[in-house]
């Protein structure tokens, strides 16, 4: 209990101090917010995912680093969009629309087709990181050509410069630094606390892969976010989980299968439902994104009750639990298709709202 409240503690601070920095870097350098939320802050705070999941490959607790990458990136959809969104409404920046969130459900079905052997190679793993630098590389370009009514509308927001005792670049970096640190060494304390407690339970190294360890790796990203958009900085708030997800599957997985000793296995239970829930959870962004470019607070609501649907099966298959089979009957029966159905209909809706000539 004592280094739980440590964790916490440090990951608020840390937070604090990432956001601060980070947004302010932006105006030093001519940077766009979701440039920085989508490079620095997402991979800043990926990094407990890469600890732990390189650690546990390199020991051979394949599914530790497995389930952690895949259990982070939906939880980084469903949960921290999902709490940030009803906090505040989420405006949701069209670069994210037209490239970030196709490049991260093209990084996701990559994955599952590469799980889809039983297992990823090190060369698979190679490949994975190298799309990571040449990701960063474009996006980082990209800014430095953004149209003059973009700059424009980035000046109005943020007042063209930065002020106050941290105006300095090298404080803003300091900042950034002292956050990720604390961020890192809180996310640790959570997780080793909530890893011991789960294995006295008896659940398994996937499941906990899948929960306690993706959720706990991913309390920076919670904070990050969450605080981003109570301060107003909305594209660090989405700009830092499409880009986490991104940063896990390519970096994190990549370097994890690259130092693993042999192949990272992949357990048959995952590739039947956690990869393709994960693949699901990133193209739902695409209609949710769509509508109006911004993510209300229903929307929030249906990504954290369709995460508590989740989580929920998780539990009662991890127990065996007799309600298991008439759970997933429902869900796969009525639940799955009626949300498929709404995002659909989402869809459409932008769809001919954006192109009302062509109604019929």
């Amino acid at each position: 209990m004592l280094w739980f409240i440590l964790g916490l503690i440090a990951l608020v601070a840390g937070a604090e101090l990432l956001v601060r920095g980070a947004s302010k870097l932006a105006l030093s350098f001519g940077i766009s917010p979701l440039v920085v939320g989508l490079t620095v802050v997402a991979f800043g705070t990926s990094a407990p995912e890469m600890a732990v999941s390189v650690q546990s490959a390199w020991s051979g607790q394949v599914d530790i680093a497995l389930g952690n990458v895949v259990g982070s990136n939906i939880f980084n959809v469903l949960f921290i969009l999902g709490a940030s969104a009803l906090i505040v409404p989420l405006v949701v920046h069209q670069q994210i629309i037209r490239q970030e969130v196709p490049v991260m459900i093209g990084a996701s079905l990559l994955l599952w087709a590469m799980a889809a052997d039983g297992g990823i190679s090190r060369w698979e793993g190679l490949l994975l990181a190298s799309l990571i630098v040449g990701y960063t590389f474009i996006i980082i370009r990209q800014s430095r050509r953004e149209t003059a009514a973009i700059k424009a509308e980035y000046d109005e927001a943020f007042d063209g410069v930065a002020k106050g005792w941290d105006a300095h670049w090298g404080v803003q970096i300091l900042l950034i630094l002292a956050g990720l640190a604390l961020l890192v060494l809180g996310a640790n304390w959570l997780v080793e606390a909530a890893v011991t407690f789960a294995k006295q339970l008896g659940v398994s190294e996937l499941v906990i892969g899948l929960t306690i360890v993706a959720a706990g790796t991913s309390l920076p990203e919670v904070a990050t976010s969450i605080l981003a958009a109570i301060r107003g900085e909305r594209d660090i708030a989405v700009g830092n989980v499409v880009g986490s997800n991104l940063f896990n599957i390519l970096a994190v997985l990549g370097i994890s299968a690259s130092v693993a000793p042999g192949d990272l296995a992949v357990a048959p239970a995952m590739l039947a439902f956690d990869l393709p829930v994960m693949v699901a959870v990133a193209i739902a962004c695409l209609p949710v994104f769509f509508n109006g470019s911004c993510i209300s607070r229903w929307e929030g609501a249906l990504f954290l009750a369709l995460y508590v649907a989740y989580t929920l099966y998780l539990i009662l298959y991890a127990t065996g639990h007799d309600a298991l089979h008439g759970y997933s009957a429902v869900m796969g029966g009525f639940v799955l298709p009626l949300l498929a159905v709404t995002l659909v209909v989402l869809a459409v809706r932008h769809w001919r709202l954006a192109h009302p000539d062509n109604r019929t």
